[in-house]
């Protein structure tokens, strides 16, 4: 299956545009820009609706309600979003380039993205627990 190669994105069905995600959780990784140079600043925290153990929105469906800044991924934006990780799939298949051999569609293994330590896995920390401290 390598639709993402014969596909325009802006013709893929929602199914296979959601399916680029790679798990790595780097989107949802809280950032603070400054007010008055724009400048990004990552920080060690997560949305507090991404599982840090499955890297997957715990309520995806209402993500915009829940996180009103949640930005949603679309062929519409993908190319305006210049924050995304070079390795995410979405900003891959927009610059015309192939999935990397440790994509979940490419090798089958959802897990990969984590094990070659492309993801944010065990860096982050969940909003909530930094509420806690």
């Amino acid at each position: 299956m390598t639709f993402w190669r014969t596909t325009p994105m802006e013709e893929m069905t929602e199914a296979q545009w959601e399916s680029l995600c790679d798990g790595c959780g780097l989107c949802c990784q809280v950032r603070l820009q400054d007010e008055d140079t724009d400048e990004l600043t990552l920080t060690n925290l997560a949305c507090r609706y991404l599982d840090l153990g499955t890297h997957r929105c715990t309520d995806y469906a209402n993500r915009q309600r829940n996180v009103p800044d949640c930005v949603r991924v679309t062929p519409q934006n993908v190319r305006q979003l210049d924050w995304l990780p070079w390795s995410c799939g979405y900003r891959l298949v927009a610059a015309g380039h192939d999935l990397p051999e440790w994509h979940h569609l490419v090798c089958g293994d959802r897990e990969r993205v984590h094990t070659e330590e492309i993801s944010m896995r065990g860096e982050l920390i969940s909003e909530d627990e930094a509420e806690d401290e």
